[in-house]
């Protein structure tokens, strides 16, 4: 079905088995700057499940390269085991691993052991808008130190036995720093002029090939476009690439797009569902029709077909499907077998891969959740004895629990009283730019069904159907019902609640308030949702920014459209009550209260509420019911599907 896909792709010395690549993305897998064994593990999955090549995630080239606690180093000979054992690893299941070389430059979020900021290094003394910090100018020596260091990194890197090393250039860290203008301001041989400001990263690469010879595999990472204001444009980014293939430097040029120095231009680092997939082609396209170099692309390559489309017309050669392989590990074998149908597709929902890296937690998947868990959930062994195992609830935890007890070697029946699969992520897919949220439920049914589990809709579980079929487990994701607080209403006040807005069953007035308590995407969706429809729109959220609890590369954009289309955002408020025109709240840091006068109806967006109609244990059946998801509390999917992971991975 995918030829192309199929294809080697040779690069110097080395042969990559197939055109798929995961590119470098941070996992939080490393102990104290070292490879672990939970990082081999988790990328060793994804060799196994067929991708030709693996980029590594950034990893410091230099002391003064710190970026978080979790980032691999390569500066040091204490680095060389964990690299050595993780490229046996990686080749032993046939991929290619390329190491990649990092200095961020002022690009630095965390913060060190002892509560301090690091030091921000940077071509010119420049303040940082997304990290609210100010560079430190480097010194020639300093300079001349970081890019001998690139090239001893490299060294390090190959003789541990990597194919290649990838110069990280992209989203403005700091080798594409020093090419920009407006952060390079030096007067010196490393700034002025345009050969002055290439002459970094044409050292680096000049450095780094000394030290690793002609056979390693030397590519850039870079962004085409950092798609912000006054950002590197794509027409200053193609004069940097001419200068460089001009001059025979690098073997491929990795594409991508966007840059962490603003918020604005970050969200391409992570592209959200609401960005079209493949976004990269055409920048990509352009890269490769003008230069004679081997042209890698990432973003948001989600399906196999996309990625087979951009090869075909000649858009690159290799593709990176990075999220589609932390959702399925396996994605690359399932494809070039033609087993498409069996492939758990990524949402882009960005909640347990880019998201747990703002939550400083390893990586993982809200619909894999054995991503980043291989040691302990990678090969589960099947049940001694095979259990008959009742899901009651057919959301993501019940779908989730169905697919892993069958797996074990149970007999599972998973019984759904609605006529529908999905539970609450039928109403996440009606919400605007949240279309793609639908496909959890397509994945993990096709993942449960694949696994040998029965599934019957449109039957609804008693106490005495649970006697009759005697299980000998139980697993109630019983869901959640919508939740209100109790607030004074007064007159005529049109209150209604999220879940009746989402479902179309309520026409809200002209002037609309929110009074949002989770900060999730309900509240913010519903907002899109009215203001679109015409409506004014006032969200108002107990927090102290709306969407709070949504992954920062999805909410940002978002905050911008609403923000571009009027609505009024206020924060730090309690709902208290509502009359015929008037919505009452409480300051949540000072106590005092807050009216919001001429509204025609208030949306009480406040979450939900467990529902478990079933006693723990009951009179006259022996077993036990655990309850997952939302039926143990109120969670979010993530949680609601690792829950059932972790249940029933024990039967």
């Amino acid at each position: 079905m995918y030829p192309l896909l199929a294809e080697s792709l040779e690069m110097r010395g080395a042969r990559f088995r197939n055109r798929i690549f995961s590119s470098g993305h941070q996992t939080l897998l490393a102990e104290s700057g070292l490879v672990s064994d939970a990082l081999i593990a988790y990328h060793q999955s994804r060799a196994l499940g067929g991708i030709g090549l693996i980029v590594t995630e950034a990893i410091a080239v230099h002391e003064s390269a710190y970026f978080n606690a979790f980032t691999p180093i390569a500066y040091s000979d204490r680095a060389r085991p964990g690299f050595a054992r993780l490229a046996a690893s990686i080749h032993a299941a046939g991929a290619g691993l390329i190491g990649q070389l990092f200095h961020p430059g002022a690009e630095v979020a965390s913060i060190l052991d002892d509560g301090t900021r690091p030091v921000a290094w940077g071509p010119s003394s420049h303040q940082q808008e997304r990290y609210l910090l100010t560079t430190r100018a480097m010194s020639i020596e300093m300079i001349e130190e970081v890019i001998e260091s690139f090239g001893e990194s490299a060294a390090r890197l190959i003789e541990s036995g990597l194919d290649g090393v990838e110069v990280l250039a992209s989203h403005g860290y700091l080798p594409i720093q020093f090419c920009n203008p407006r952060t390079n301001v030096r007067d010196d041989e490393y700034g002025g002029s345009f050969e002055n400001r290439m002459r970094f990263i044409e050292r680096v690469h000049d450095t780094i090939r000394r030290h690793v010879g002609d056979e390693a595999v030397v590519g850039l990472r870079i962004s085409a476009d950092d798609r912000m204001f006054e950002g590197f444009s794509e027409q200053e980014v193609m004069e940097v690439l001419k200068a460089l293939d001009d001059c025979d430097r690098f073997d491929y040029f990795n594409i991508t797009l966007g840059s962490s120095a603003t918020t604005e231009g970050a969200v391409h680092i992570c592209a959200p569902m609401s960005f079209e997939p493949g976004y990269v082609n055409p920048y990509a396209e352009r890269v490769k029709r003008s230069f004679n170099r081997t042209v890698l692309a990432t973003g948001r390559y989600n399906h196999p077909q996309l990625a087979e489309d951009a090869l075909r017309a000649g858009r690159a050669d290799m593709i990176g499907m990075t999220r589609a392989h932390i959702c399925d590990p396996q994605m690359s074998r399932k494809a070039l077998e033609n087993k498409t149908d069996s492939i758990r597709f990524c949402i882009a929902c960005n909640q347990a891969c880019i998201g747990h890296y703002a939550l400083n937690a390893p990586i993982s998947c809200i619909q894999h959740p054995e991503s980043g868990r291989e040691l302990k959930f990678g090969k589960l062994a099947k049940s001694e004895t095979p259990n008959r195992v009742l899901v009651i609830g057919g959301g993501p935890a019940g779908l989730k629990a169905a697919a892993v007890a069958a797996a074990k070697g149970n007999e599972v029946l998973l019984v759904e009283k609605s006529a529908r699969l999905g539970g609450q992520a039928l109403l996440a897919q009606m919400l605007p730019e949240r279309g793609e949220f639908g496909g959890i439920i397509e994945n993990l049914e096709r993942e449960a069904r694949l696994a040998g589990a029965e599934i019957r809709l449109a039957t609804e579980v008693t106490v005495e159907v649970i006697r009759t079929i005697n299980p000998t487990h139980v697993l109630a994701a019983t869901g959640a019902i919508s939740y209100r607080p109790h607030i004074e209403v007064s007159g005529s006040a049109d209150v209604v609640d999220a879940w009746q807005v989402i479902k179309g069953d309520v026409k809200c007035g002209a002037r609309v308030v929110i009074a949002d308590w989770r900060g999730d995407w309900i509240g913010i969706g519903i907002a899109l949702k009215l203001v679109r429809g015409g409506h004014h729109v006032t969200i108002v959220t107990v927090a102290n920014c709306a969407g709070i609890n949504v992954q920062y590369y999805t909410r940002d954009p978002l905050i911008a459209e609403l923000d571009r289309l009027g609505v009024c955002f206020r924060h730090n408020l309690r709902i208290f009550g509502v009359d015929e025109n008037t919505a009452y709240f409480v300051h949540t840091n000072g106590g005092h209260p807050v009216e919001l006068e001429g509204v025609d109806t208030l949306v009480v967006c406040y979450g939900h509420q467990s529902f478990n109609p079933f006693p723990e244990r009951l009179q006259g059946w022996h077993g036990k019911i655990e309850y997952i998801g939302d039926a143990l509390t109120p969670r979010t999917a993530e949680e609601a599907v690792y829950d059932a992971l972790k249940t029933a991975s024990k039967i």
